[in-house]
């Protein structure tokens, strides 16, 4: 399943990534009118997430949400069927690109752990690293909750 996540729900992107869903969210590429988002959904194959009645309305297959915080978000995407489990970082929660896995021997910036003691994963589009660090609990928490 691939999203497109209007920008009314922009946090929503980052927890759909984190479960390992390609999820495009529409300031990235400042397409926020409607006709913008609806080409592009339509052009990846991505399924619009939106609290926008009338947009949902012209999408296909949208997820219109009711709630303005991420918890009620949260639950009504479970609602509709989206698995909502944490997996080995695979999206950067910054751009939506892939992540790889840093070698034990690479080195890292000063604000990632050390590969060979805690797994590392970098960005292949921005370069960014992530790890399951105090974040990762924090959102698996979130996610536990139904």
């Amino acid at each position: 399943m691939r999203f497109l996540v209007d920008a009314m729900c922009g946090r929503l992107a980052r927890y759909l990534r984190m479960c390992g869903y390609d999820a495009a969210y529409v300031l990235d590429r400042g397409a926020e009118d409607d006709e913008a988002v609806l080409a592009w959904a339509a052009e990846e194959g991505r399924r619009v997430v939106t609290r926008d009645a009338a947009l949902a309305a012209r999408a296909s297959d949208a997820i219109l949400l009711d709630s303005t915080a991420i918890e009620g978000q949260l639950a009504e995407l479970r609602t509709v069927g989206v698995d909502l489990r944490l997996t080995r970082p695979e999206r950067c929660g910054r751009c939506n690109g892939v992540l790889e896995r840093v070698a034990d021997d690479d080195s890292t910036p000063a604000y990632a752990p050390d590969p060979a003691a805690d797994p590392v994963w970098r960005c292949v589009d921005c370069g960014q690293h992530f790890w399951r660090g105090s974040h990762w609990d924090d959102v698996a928490a979130r996610l536990a909750v139904e």
